[in-house]
């Protein structure tokens, strides 16, 4: 499996106000896709709450939620549960 290969499918529903939100905010930053706005806001997301994450890159096959270090903690110091 390649870097660019993602192994899960993830089905979201969204309002029309919320696809529009998500809309303004990818165009506003030039994405590539919506899938890659979600992913990207995900990780930010996730980063805030103290979840350690892999670092930002500008190009769009690099836009990924979970870092490739083998063990990740949160901001208590935890192990990652999904691990």
């Amino acid at each position: 499996m390649n870097d660019l290969t993602r192994g899960e499918r993830l089905q979201v529903m969204l309002t029309g106000e919320e696809l529009e939100a998500l809309d303004n905010w990818r165009f506003a930053r030039r994405m590539p896709s919506r899938a890659s706005a979600i992913r990207e806001l995900l990780k930010r997301g996730l980063s805030a709450e103290g979840f350690e994450q892999a670092q930002g890159r500008s190009k769009s096959g690099d836009f990924g939620v979970t870092a490739t270090e083998p063990r990740r903690t949160g901001a208590d110091g935890a192990k990652n549960p999904q691990e």
